[in-house]
């Protein structure tokens, strides 16, 4: 199935499956897509998938939306293809039938293994590595007690339309990013501001009102 990785600055802040014959991007909050970002239009840009094949149409955007760094107005998209909005990039991904999936990076080097390295046996005599593993611990609110594991590549949190942040695990850690919302999150009682920051065990967030803490197991 198709589907887009979105990320700013290195940091891939959502998945999306394409599972709708039009997908809408933009800034608004009624999109499929929302990227809350003045670099990106209220209505920027279109997926449109035609029976096997997926289009992406700029829908007279003011910055104009980019595929492979050259401006578009409509194209088609093939398996690997970034797509440029503002200043983010949203990785295209379709894999055909007998592709060779694990040639394709989904994140850039350093941020998680190359897909199948899994299943590779590790040197004999080599101690196993240990997966990275940890909690955000809800402090405050209605849901104060509540666990969220943090198993996944990219975690989201927050409410929508109001506060949202990203955690994504990388192979040192863990990094906390703003993804939407006019209040960026607060780590040990400062704003993030708009660049991706690493956490560490014990560390205090906030985010929409709501006091959490990040614990690493």
């Amino acid at each position: 199935m198709p589907r887009m990785i979105v990320s700013i600055d290195g940091v891939v802040i959502k998945e999306v499956q394409l599972t709708k014959e039009r997908t809408t991007l933009g800034r608004r909050p009624y999109n499929d897509i929302v990227i809350d970002n003045l670099a990106v239009s209220g209505e920027h840009a279109a997926i449109h998938m035609l029976a096997q094949d997926v289009e992406i149409e700029d829908l007279g955007s003011t910055n104009g939306t980019y595929v492979n760094a050259k401006a578009v107005k409509r194209q088609e998209l093939r398996n690997g293809d970034t797509i440029e909005v503002g200043k983010y990039k949203i990785r295209f991904l379709h894999e055909a039938e007998g592709q060779n999936f694990e040639k394709t990076m989904i994140f850039k080097p350093g941020m998680v293994p190359p897909l199948g390295t899994a299943s590779r046996p590790a040197p004999l005599g080599a101690a196993p590595a240990t997966p990275i593993t940890a909690i955000i611990r809800v402090m405050s609110g209605a849901a104060a007690g509540r666990e969220v594991s943090l198993q996944k590549v990219v975690t989201t949190i927050g409410k929508p339309g109001v506060a949202v942040a990203s955690i994504t695990k990388r192979h040192q850690g863990f990094v906390l990013a703003h993804v939407e919302g006019p209040d960026t999150p607060r780590l040990n009682g400062t704003s993030i501001g708009g660049s991706p920051v690493p956490l560490k065990h014990g560390d205090r967030l906030e985010l929409a009102g709501t006091e959490m803490q990040f614990e690493q197991t």
